[in-house]
Parts: C-alpha cells; sequence; structure tokens
C-alpha cells in the first residue's frame, strides 16, 4: 500500500526561495532610502522646534543666546544633535534664518 505524503519537492522550495530573494533584492534598497529621508526630515523638525524654542526662551528669559547648547543648558532642548547623530543645528545670531545644520565630526 502506497502512503499519500504531500509536501514540497526540492524544486518547489528552491523557487520558494528564489522568489523570496528576489523581492529582498528589490525593497531592501528602498527601505535604505526612505531611512535616509526620514533621518533628513528629523533633522529639519528638530530644526523648528528649536525655532520655536528660541522665542519661549525670548519670551520667558528676555535674553539672547550665544549658541544652541544655550536652549539645551536652560533646559528647551534635550540636544542639539539629530536622532541620528550625523548633524548638529548651529545657532547663527545675525541673521534671518537662526539654526542650519553642521556635520558632525
Amino acid at each position: 500500500m502506497l502512503k499519500n505524503e504531500s509536501g514540497f519537492t526540492l524544486i518547489e522550495m528552491l523557487i520558494v526561495l528564489a522568489v523570496i530573494s528576489l523581492l529582498l533584492i528589490l525593497f531592501i534598497p528602498n527601505l535604505a532610502d526612505k531611512n535616509n529621508s526620514i533621518q533628513d526630515k528629523g533633522c529639519e523638525a528638530l530644526i523648528a522646534l528649536a525655532e520655536n524654542q528660541l522665542l519661549a526662551y525670548h519670551l520667558d528669559e528676555k535674553d539672547s543666546i550665544t549658541t544652541a547648547k544655550d536652549l539645551v543648558d536652560a533646559g528647551y532642548l534635550k540636544s542639539t544633535e539629530c536622532a541620528n547623530g550625523s548633524k548638529k543645528i548651529v545657532y547663527q545670531k545675525d541673521s534671518d534664518i537662526h539654526f542650519t545644520l553642521e556635520e558632525t565630526n
């Protein structure tokens, strides 16, 4: 009497593995690009937050700052670095744009 054994053959397993590999090859580079885009948006959000916190500092303290670290020291910001640590915000005193990004060393 023959048993009816169902399951995947070696060829079917190789085909499934090839399809999964192809999908990974297509999607992983896109995910890396999205990660860079997310990091850039995070840095832009940090600049916007620093601008708003600078206004709050001026209203509360009636004083001006000399560096972005002054906002951290006063408790208005947690950090001057972006989340990934590759860039930090720098305060530009005599400019319409108060904060810019600078590469960290």
